[in-house]
């Protein structure tokens, strides 16, 4: 970020600004910018996602409140806010009360581990992968926190079986994983990115010889994030929703927040493991073909952002469409699904990308 912060400088100072203001101010940009991006795109993929469900499925989606129904969400938010924080008389408080704060704060964490562009970049350390996977985990404890806390044999049930399936299924996610990290020789995730920057574009991204790793990884992440076909853990129709049974109000807003924001994060998180992140499919950046000097090369920032999002938006699609067509799976099946199958899968796969890796020389470019 070392361009932008220079230009950001530059800008202040020709408008008379202290240099101490633009170095305590540009830090906080970012961050604000991450927490209303994440509340606009969570306000737009539940919109979204009950929009092309009701195209998916024939029915008409939201309607009524506001043009198109686009005024849905904010409806549903108002109505949330507005609504009593019920606390069961049997209930641990504390952690009653910590669990939705768990399952919404990791999501701000790991976005910012992203590089949603070749500068801007907000966290870069070395092995920002792992600490992704460590902090996209923290709503799996939040989700037991909240069954245990509410003191509901129902809640308790819902808890419970989110932590067997996410065990399951976080084994396939790291050998997957590691099939990446092989091919780029990095946990960094802009140098993961930079590894797949070819002049053949999409071709040269890690999805064509990690085909394998990127469908299993697709497939444990919507496992982990109980969207359907895996989404046990708050099954309504068995379980009276689940872990969440006894939050209402804020505190549910919290959940469902969390869940969309950790959806919109692993596709972004996705995009740049398999996708190119934030590279061109074309193999060259638009902006750079048709601008040029500093125009040019501050458009290129832009490009790159859209670029990965599109990327994520697509995937994003694709997991609601699959909502939309697939059954939930049985408890039994889910389980035996990850161990018996997607986990031999994940290592054969680590397997083929060592022994690329090996034949081309240890350079996959």
């Amino acid at each position: 970020m070392n361009y932008l912060y220079f230009l950001y400088i530059e800008f202040l100072t020709k408008h008379n600004v202290p240099q101490i203001i633009g170095d305590i101010t540009f830090y906080c940009i970012p961050i604000t910018i991450i927490f209303i991006v994440l509340l606009l795109v969570v306000l737009a993929l539940v919109l979204a996602e009950r929009k092309l469900l009701g195209w998916f499925t024939q029915r008409k989606g939201p309607n009524r409140v506001g043009f198109w129904g686009i005024l849905q969400t904010l409806a549903d938010a108002l109505k949330l806010l507005c609504k009593e924080n019920i606390t069961p008389s049997s209930a641990d408080r504390f952690l009653f009360n910590l669990a939705p704060i768990l399952m919404f704060t990791p999501a701000l964490v790991v976005l910012g581990l992203i590089p949603y562009s070749s500068e801007f970049m907000f966290v870069n350390f070395q092995t920002n992968v792992l600490i992704y996977i460590i902090f996209a985990g923290f709503p799996i404890l939040s989700i037991l926190i909240g069954g245990w806390a509410s003191n509901n044999k129902y809640s308790l049930f819902g808890g419970m079986r989110n932590v067997s399936q996410v065990l399951a299924y976080e084994l396939p996610i790291a050998f997957s994983l590691l099939g990446v990290i092989t091919l780029a020789s990095s946990m960094n995730l802009g140098k993961i990115t930079l590894a797949q920057s070819t002049q053949y574009g999409v071709l040269g991204w890690f999805w064509m010889p990690c085909i394998i790793g990127f469908i299993v990884m697709f497939i444990s992440i919507l496992a982990e994030l109980n969207r359907c076909p895996f989404d046990l853990p708050e099954a309504e129709s068995e379980l009276i929703c689940g872990y969440n049974t006894e939050y209402s109000g804020m505190r549910f807003a919290l959940f469902y927040l969390g869940e969309y924001s950790l959806l919109f994060a692993n596709a972004l998180f996705l995009s740049v493991l398999f996708l190119g992140g934030y590279l061109s499919p074309f193999g060259k950046y638009i902006s750079t073909v048709f601008f040029g000097g500093q125009i040019g090369e501050i458009l290129l920032y832009f490009e790159q952002v859209f670029w990965l999002i599109l990327k994520s938006f697509f995937i994003i699609f694709v997991v609601i469409w699959i909502r939309a067509v697939f059954p939930r799976m049985a408890s039994f099946d889910l389980l035996k699904f990850s161990w018996a199958f997607l986990l031999p899968i994940s290592i054969l796969n680590l397997l083929l990308m060592v022994l690329l890796k090996y034949f081309m020389g240890g350079v996959y470019a």
